[in-house]
């Protein structure tokens, strides 16, 4: 698991910087209904994204990680992953979820993907679109730099594996490099006892060969969803975690 069900995203929070929020229904391209959480800033900067969550799909933390974006004047959409299984109704922290990511599938998930960027994009007026994720997102949001189509400015990626088999069949970021089309960022704990440095390692040498424009920072003693504000010992690293984003966007701090 990624956080804890009150864990919160390490941002201060600024609600005069967010024009809106609401919880959308979306709709993928093979008919999946599923959930969204809208926020829309007050004084956008062009810069959009699409927040894709850890495994346990849309909950309070990646509602409030779009609200931070929003604050900072980026429009965004938090996604959950288990319309197909699981449907769109808000499950609290006892839902279940391991055999939901079991039930996912690549081409689903890319699916979802694009249906929340059009939606974003039919409510704010974005110029540069971006993804981020976190754990089985981060993957998911390395991943969605290969994807032609959403004209991507850029991937933001937070302690996503980029080496090895998956639960659902999506490939290794490092396996497919060579497909991707726009600049990736990513970032990981030096502590991390799942993403080894040798697999950080393996992907640089593979966006490297396909001369993909990158940045992977490692932060030493850091754990594996160090991005926390209960994670008081690791303040600095997600600072640092939140500036290189924001900047990765061209956005001010």
């Amino acid at each position: 698991m990624c956080f804890d069900h009150d864990s919160r995203p390490p941002i201060v929070p600024d609600p005069t910087g967010i024009r809106d929020t609401a919880d959308v229904a979306l709709v993928a391209a093979d008919g999946n209904r599923f959930a969204g959480y809208l926020a829309r800033a007050a004084k956008p900067s062009g810069a959009g994204i699409v927040i894709l969550p850890d495994v346990r799909g849309l909950h309070a933390y990646y509602r409030e990680l779009a609200e931070r974006f929003a604050e900072h004047g980026v429009d965004a959409i938090a996604l959950d992953y288990f319309g197909r299984t699981a449907g769109i109704s808000d499950r609290g922290p006892s839902f279940d979820h391991m055999p939901h990511v079991a039930a996912t599938t690549y081409e689903g998930l890319m699916a979802d993907v694009r249906a929340a960027a059009a939606h974003l994009r039919s409510q704010a007026a974005i110029e540069r679109l971006y993804t981020t994720g976190f754990c089985m997102g981060g993957r998911l949001c390395f991943l969605t730099a290969g994807m032609v189509d959403l004209s991507l400015a850029g991937v933001a990626g937070f302690y996503g594996w980029p080496v090895g088999a998956s639960r659902n069949g999506t490939p290794a970021p490092a396996d497919v490099a060579a497909t991707f089309t726009c600049p990736v960022l990513g970032l990981f704990g030096g502590a991390d006892e799942g993403i080894t440095a040798d697999a950080v390692a393996t992907f640089e040498r593979a966006l490297a060969a396909a001369d993909v424009e990158h940045c992977l920072l490692t932060f030493d003693g850091a754990p594996h969803s160090f991005f926390d504000r209960k994670a008081a010992d690791f303040a600095d690293a997600s600072a640092r975690a939140w500036a290189e984003t924001l900047g990765f966007m061209g956005v001010a701090t």
